[in-house]
């Protein structure tokens, strides 16, 4: 009688640890999982947004190039690398795919400002194609200061992001006003089209996690236009007009409208989203 009261208790006894540690275990997990950061994968990659600039600047004359111009140029050509090297180790640091979709879209950016450099015999500031130097001892500390703080967390990373559209977007569209060389025009207009989509697409992530951001270069009224508009599809000319059809900006290459389906011209017709 009593061992069977004893095995009760011995039992009773296991059955409130367990409860107990359960429910701690429980409490301990409940805020981790509270932090988790959402991540959205809807918002598709245009493939214009990777410019091609020789197909794009090729038949375009070349102009006079004055000494506003060329600063811009050599400016444009470490700020777009600027871009590529921050999201290509926030990408490594986090596996966010925005960052490593956008970064490859900033390696085109880049590329297309090395066409015109040398298009006009301008020595190019990227002496070390590195990820993570720079010429520029602006571009340098502005390059540490942007990874430190992305390293942070997601949601600073993210920050990051939309901070370094948010600068190029001023820079670009301060040039675009300081030339008259349609096919600097034309590179600028497309690189600033580009930045307004990352823009977007950083905007909606951070929405996403319960962030806002307040533009730092821009303006509100700027900004606000940016990520209130739609995605911008297909290549634009030197005055921002696009160069496609409404037909063809609507559907894209291989995309049916309204089917959030992007083919990019000769891949295999895997779309890609940010």
């Amino acid at each position: 009688m009593n061992k069977k009261i004893l095995g009760t208790l011995f039992i009773a006894s296991i059955a409130i640890i367990i409860t107990g540690c359960t429910t701690s275990q429980q409490e301990t997990q409940e805020p981790q999982a509270q932090n988790i950061i959402k991540m959205d994968e809807g918002y598709i990659v245009d493939p214009s947004d990777n410019v091609h600039s020789r197909d794009l600047l090729e038949n375009i004359e070349k102009g006079e190039l004055s000494e506003e111009e060329k600063n811009g140029l050599i400016l444009m050509r470490e700020e777009e690398k600027l871009a590529h090297d921050v999201y290509t180790v926030l990408y490594e640091k986090w596996g966010q795919k925005t960052f490593n979709n956008i970064a490859r879209s900033e390696q085109t950016h880049t590329d297309t400002v090395k066409v015109l450099l040398d298009k006009y015999d301008v020595k190019d500031p990227v002496v070390d194609n590195t990820i993570g130097v720079f010429t520029s001892p602006q571009m340098q500390s502005l390059y540490d200061d942007l990874v430190a703080q992305g390293n942070k967390s997601l949601t600073d990373a993210l920050t990051v992001g939309i901070t370094i559209e948010d600068l190029d977007i001023k820079d670009l569209d301060k040039l675009l006003q300081e030339t008259d060389n349609e096919d600097i025009q034309t590179a600028y207009q497309n690189l600033i089209k580009g930045s307004r989509n990352h823009m977007r697409a950083f905007e909606r992530q951070l929405e996403k996690n319960g962030q806002s951001y307040d533009p730092q270069y821009i303006t509100e009224e700027m900004y606000e236009q940016i990520i209130t508009g739609d995605q911008e599809r297909g290549g634009v000319d030197a005055t921002g007009k696009n160069m496609q059809t409404e037909d063809e900006v609507m559907r894209g290459p291989g995309m049916r409208q309204g089917s959030g389906m992007h083919r990019n011209p000769g891949s295999s017709g895997t779309q890609e989203q940010l």
